[in-house]
């Protein structure tokens, strides 16, 4: 009991100090788990997690490869990464930096297994999105008022 009193009173007298001394106190304020920075006209949205957001959703990338298939150069994804859109067009989530995720147009030319080849898409080397994509396009769409 003493404890408890003590505590309180521990608590009492530092809040009146500040009270007293005319500062604020301020509280450490946390990010929000996600920032939407919508896109100019047709420009899709940026969207930046915070990395509590990017650890709960257990974000995962990989990089668009370069293959060569059927004798011609091929870009190609995990199929992982490949997201319709309600008319079939296709879409993959970018990752240029940190925790910032840009969606992008893709032209799957075939799926062969999990392997998506692509007609165009981001260039050889660009992260995409293989785990947590769907959570943007709600996000971004707002879908189950994700924004």
């Amino acid at each position: 009991m003493k404890l408890v009193a003590g505590s309180m009173l521990l608590v009492a007298v530092v809040l009146s100090l500040a009270a007293c001394s005319g500062e604020t106190v301020a509280l450490a304020a946390t990010p929000p788990p996600l920032t939407i920075e919508k896109g100019e006209g047709e420009e899709p949205s940026r969207l930046t997690l915070s990395p509590k957001a990017a650890e709960r959703l257990g974000i995962e990338t990989a990089a668009v490869a370069a293959a060569q298939l059927d004798g011609a150069s091929r870009l190609v994804v995990p199929y992982a990464a490949v997201l319709y859109d309600p008319t079939g067009a296709t879409w993959a989530y970018t990752n240029p930096e940190g925790l910032v995720f840009i969606r992008a147009p893709i032209t799957v030319e075939r799926i062969d297994g999990d392997i998506a080849v692509l007609v165009s898409g981001p260039p050889a080397g660009t992260l995409v999105v293989t785990v947590g994509a769907p959570e943007f396009w709600g996000a971004e769409h707002g879908v189950g008022g994700g924004h």
